[in-house]
C-alpha cells in the first residue's frame, strides 16, 4: 500500500475506534431497551487494525519492524 492509502485507511479505524469508544462508554437507558451494537468489539477491532497499520507506516517510513 501507499503512504497516502495508509493514513487514509489509519485515520477511519481511529474516528471508528474512537467513536465506538464513545458509545460504548454511555450509560444503559432501559426506555430504549437493550443495544443493539456491540460497541466494546467494534472498539477493540478498530484499534488492532489501527496499530496494524501504525506499524504498516512506520515500515513505508524506513524504520524496520520485526526480523
Amino acid at each position: 500500500m501507499s503512504l497516502p492509502t495508509t493514513l487514509a485507511v489509519l485515520s477511519v479505524l481511529l474516528a471508528i475506534a474512537l467513536f465506538s469508544g464513545w458509545r460504548g462508554a454511555r450509560p444503559w437507558d432501559p426506555r430504549r431497551g437493550p443495544r443493539l451494537m456491540p460497541w466494546r468489539p467494534i472498539m477493540v477491532a478498530a484499534a488492532t487494525g489501527a496499530l496494524i497499520f501504525a506499524a504498516h507506516l512506520v515500515n513505508l517510513l524506513g524504520v524496520t519492524t520485526g526480523r
